[in-house]
């Protein structure tokens, strides 16, 4: 997977969208830190992979969560629903 900084997809977008049609996708950094995917898409395409996108963001959410419980131990009812309510938020 190719990476490129936010100047190099400034200066030289042409080649980049050339790029990203024939590899598929890109990772853009900013400060030399990942801060965005590029993907090529179908427009038939776009609904499901949005889609997709948010399931794999609240699966880590809640990957996270239990990860998170299982170190400090049990939570309580209160704790629980506060928890859901952060990562429904979070997926806003």
């Amino acid at each position: 997977m190719d990476f490129l900084s936010v100047r190099e997809l400034r200066a030289s977008s042409k080649n980049i969208w050339h790029k990203l049609t024939k590899d598929g996708k890109m990772v853009i950094t900013n400060n030399g830190k990942p801060t965005a995917l590029l993907l090529n898409l179908k427009d038939e395409d776009l609904e499901e992979t949005l889609l997709t996108l948010r399931q794999v963001k609240a699966m880590r959410l809640f990957n996270r969560m239990r990860a998170d419980a299982q170190r400090r131990g049990f939570l309580t009812k209160k704790e629980i629903e506060k928890e859901i309510r952060a990562a429904r938020s979070a997926l806003v």
